[in-house]
């Protein structure tokens, strides 16, 4: 099981745009994180720099005490707002480029469970978009990831597929032990899934709001106490996912 440990003092592009500071925040070992904040306050370069893809210069990220990119550093999976899908490889091929290993069966055994079976012959230009983020989810669960990072994966899909695949994080985070930071706009959908709710203020952003969700598991998307405690939260907080707890 992975720990995470995140100190970033800022993070800014070409020394003039800052969109990062004083973040600070530690993800326990099997622990579900959820990050909300208002568009374009630096959630996706967040995630970026705690999978590697962005410099951490003058920073702190910190895998089980590895910094990202090392070579003792966990089995991250990444699911991007974009499939990021390589589109002159079927489905199936696009899945063993991360896990050369797994066998059809397994493979179309985890496409069944995201809604695509029988897709594995299938180049992603003969799926709809829906579906190609459906493929990138199932990308990352293929690899078992200690660490999973999410942005916003379920945003273009409709409800009752976003729904199924809630359950399937679920399921799948808790069979597998992984260690979860998930971006997301919907704070009920947060509610839902995380045992920590992180807020994120306006550009740049810092943290300015923790708080642990604090319900009996399993919950209901929208249940009477999840509705209950969305409710207090904003009561008390009323400018919260604008990035203001004033």
């Amino acid at each position: 099981m992975i720990e995470l440990r995140v100190h970033i003092k800022d993070k800014s592009y070409d020394k003039q745009v800052k969109v990062l500071q004083d973040i600070d925040f530690t993800v326990g070992k099997g622990d579900f994180v959820a990050i909300i904040g208002p568009s374009g306050c630096g959630k996706t370069t967040l995630l970026n720099m705690i999978s590697g893809l962005e410099s951490c210069a003058d920073n702190s990220v910190l895998i089980n005490g590895n910094a990202p990119g090392s070579e003792s550093v966990c089995n991250i999976g990444y699911i991007f707002q974009q499939p990021r899908l390589m589109p002159w490889l079927t489905v199936q091929q696009n899945l063993n480029l991360v896990a050369k290993g797994s066998s059809e069966e397994q493979i179309e055994c985890l496409l069944r469970d995201v809604g695509l079976g029988g897709k594995g012959e299938y180049f992603p230009r003969q799926l709809s978009g829906g579906m190609q983020r459906r493929v990138g989810i199932a990308r990352a669960f293929l690899i078992k990831p200690q660490l999973l990072l999410l942005d916003e994966p379920f945003n273009s899909l409709d409800a009752p597929t976003a729904a199924r695949l809630r359950l399937l994080l679920i399921e799948f985070s808790q069979q597998q032990n992984s260690t979860v930071v998930y971006v997301t706009h919907d704070l009920r959908e947060a509610i839902y899934l995380a045992d920590r709710i992180i807020f994120l203020g306006t550009p740049p952003s810092s943290i300015v709001h923790q708080v642990k969700v604090d319900l009996p598991r399993p919950r209901l998307e929208s249940g009477i106490e999840e509705l209950k405690w969305q409710a207090n939260l904003m009561l008390k907080y009323p400018n919260l996912l604008a990035g203001s707890i004033n």
